[in-house]
């Protein structure tokens, strides 16, 4: 058996290595910073070589090949990040079944690889993990075994510490490397099973702790739904830190005084499913928090639910609360804050203003001072309709800023259908005239609300700071949600299986209500709303907050029968970066390509196709002098698009 002094050299070559291979880094965050704004310094590649680059190496995670079985439900959403030298220079991502994957960033050779060895029965959601976390135990010996960790989240709720180095267990975190979260969770709702909840964003570290949310799963459609608690973990030891319910239950807590006695005790969600962001000069970490339990229905749980649907700043030593804003007052409509929390420098009247951009999937942007939450554009609170079913108390007002407009429709009228024929523009018409109402905010019924959904996700977007541009990816899709009795709907409906919330009505348990959620799409299988249905936004912060540009993103050549090259923009699942070098990359679309396009103009300068589409974020980095940008090509998460794969692959220009 080895002992402690053959591993901390062994991992003193591995580390020396490594550096010889790979000599800088850039993208040390899943976000490219610790405040995802997916922006690069890195200037080599530019809007005058870009139409030159070719691909430079290519990897398989391998899930595809070992869990064929699991293949629909497979997502590889994930963003690598690049070590620094002193950890080894690898490039780090997960793969879909959570393994942790450490690469040559200059080859694409493996290095090596954890395998947490998941419980693979149905996932809450779907297998992903969107990537992982670096931390550097500053205190810890030059070469000793994990002084640079990574902290991975499992679909099986467990927190794992490794080297960085070599990709071992840190046998001093938890217990042989792993803090096991089920038992806290299981010990709330006992009668969770298996995959009910899960983790699939990245942890964040801050000082000496790491902090992971809970990710979106089946038991948030249920009135007896799991608390969203945010955990923090001694990043050395993995004993508890401290830990953030988003559902106030302490009388004292200033939100409290927004609920009653009843609901905050029993109100679960609001869960932290999608990525935080840290800023490390004011010790501050930012949760986009979900919705309050069950979705659809806030009947059980009156007023404006704070701080569900909020951007919350907490104080990274203890967890208190030091601000927090919310986008969506006793939401029912499934519109959690979807995108990790922008924080960057906005130049406006000669001042710097740290600040937190928000998106959200109506497609309204909230710009928030980062010291107190105050909105740097104004944010009105307008009266909204409440007249809904007896028993559900609509919050009478909802915040709209002022500024930037929004980047989507908010209202969607027959007028708005299309079709490719008569025929199919006729069948749209139809089905928009049938719903009773659109827009956002309104109030639910069995006839249905018509609405705009997803307009901005979980891909987020990217800021440029030498320009003020924030770069949007955008879907318009017109869907529709309806809320029913339960006992009013065939049971034949209620027992068609579900694999998430889009499709049959879904039994909102402990409540008399089931909803229905889909997109409106024609006899075709084309969204019913005219094109485009995806496109990407330049959106300029520093004046007057005008859209710079905006152009269709994808075409239609992969999702017909007859492959058509049609520039009207796809579903889009994936987030941009943009360079120094003038440039913004990204994948998203449905028709496998991957894009680099002119920041200043939106001119597509270079077009490449990939194995699958690439739905994740790119990341950039430079090594030995040559910049290099890698993306995840793993498919279309929905069944739709059904070329579902596993690569990672990466561009340069030639040597």
């Amino acid at each position: 058996m080895k002992t402690r002094i053959e591993d901390a050299l062994l991992l003193v070559a591995l580390a020396l290595t490594y550096a010889t291979q790979a000599t800088a880094n850039d993208w040390l965050h899943y976000g490219g910073d610790s405040g995802g704004s997916h922006y690069s310094p890195l200037t080599q590649i530019d809007k005058d070589n870009v139409g030159d680059l070719e691909l430079a190496w290519s990897y398989r995670t391998g899930d595809i090949e070992r869990h064929p079985e699991h293949k629909a439900m497979a997502a590889l959403n994930v963003t690598p990040i690049l070590l620094p030298e002193s950890a080894g220079a690898s490039l780090v991502l997960c793969a879909s079944m959570n393994r942790v994957i450490a690469l040559d960033p200059v080859s694409g050779k493996e290095r090596w690889v954890y395998d947490p060895d998941i419980i693979l029965g149905p996932p809450g959601n779907k297998f992903l993990c969107r990537g992982v976390v670096y931390w550097e135990d500053e205190v810890a010996e030059s070469g000793s075994m994990c002084k640079h960790r990574i902290f991975t989240g499992t679909k099986d709720l467990r927190l794992i510490g490794l080297d960085a180095v070599s990709g071992k267990p840190c046998e001093d975190f938890g217990t042989g490397g792993t803090v096991d979260i089920r038992p806290d969770v299981f010990e709330d709702v006992p009668d969770l099973r298996e995959g009910d909840v899960q983790f699939s964003a990245p942890p964040v570290t801050i000082d000496d702790v790491v902090i992971i949310g809970m990710a979106d799963n089946t038991k948030f459609w249920r009135a007896d739904n799991p608390s969203g608690e945010v955990r923090a973990f001694d990043a050395r030891t993995g004993e508890p830190r401290w830990s953030f319910d988003p559902i106030p239950r302490d009388p004292n807590d200033p939100a409290a005084s927004d609920w009653t006695e009843e609901a905050m005790q029993k109100t679960g969600g609001a869960n932290v499913w999608s990525m935080m962001s840290v800023d490390y000069e004011r010790s501050l970490v930012f949760l986009p928090t979900a919705t309050a339990g069950p979705n659809n229905f806030g009947g059980l749980r009156p007023g404006a639910n704070r701080y569900a649907n909020s951007v919350v700043a907490l104080n990274a030593a203890d967890g208190s609360v030091a601000w927090h804003f919310q986008l969506v007052h006793h939401d029912v409509w499934d519109l959690d804050i979807p995108a990790q929390p922008i924080l960057v420098d906005l130049e406006r009247d000669s001042e710097t203003i740290p600040v937190v951009i928000q998106l959200s999937k109506t497609g309204l942007i909230f710009v928030l001072h980062r010291e107190t939450g105050e909105p740097i554009f104004p944010v009105e609170e307008r009266p909204v309709e409440t007249e809904t079913v007896a028993d559900e108390a609509l919050y009478p007002t909802q915040p709209f800023p002022t500024a930037p407009a929004p980047v989507g429709k908010l209202v969607y009228t027959p007028d708005d259908a299309w079709g490719f024929m008569f025929f199919d523009h006729n069948v749209c018409k139809e089905k928009m005239a049938s719903f009773d109402r659109s827009g956002i905010y309104l109030p639910l019924s069995k006839k249905g609300l018509l609405t705009p959904n997803a307009l901005l996700n979980w891909n987020g977007a990217a800021y440029d700071p030498e320009r003020s541009l924030l770069i949007l990816p955008v879907s318009q899709l017109a869907m529709f949600v309806r809320l029913m009795r339960s006992d009013d709907i065939p049971p034949e409906l209620m027992d068609i299986p579900k694999t998430g919330p889009i499709g049959p009505p879904t039994e909102m348990a402990g409540t008399p209500y089931s909803f229905q959620f889909s997109p409106l799409m024609s006899p075709l299988f084309a969204p019913c709303n005219r094109p485009p249905w995806g496109e990407l936004v330049a959106l300029d912060l520093s004046g007057d907050t005008s859209t710079r540009w905006r152009f269709p993103l994808g075409t239609l050549d992969k999702l017909m029968p007859v492959p058509l090259p049609l520039e009207y923009g796809t579903p889009l699942a994936g987030g941009p970066t943009v360079t120094a070098g003038g440039l913004v990359f990204i994948g998203a679309s449905a028709d496998e390509k991957f894009r680099a396009f002119d920041i200043d103009t939106g001119e597509k300068l270079w077009e490449v196709s990939t194995p699958a589409s690439a739905m994740a974020t790119p990341m950039t980095y430079k090594v030995d002098g040559r910049q290099f940008v890698v993306v995840a090509a793993g498919g279309h998460i929905f069944k739709a698009f059904n070329n579902i794969s596993d690569y990672i692959v990466a561009y340069a220009l030639p040597e």
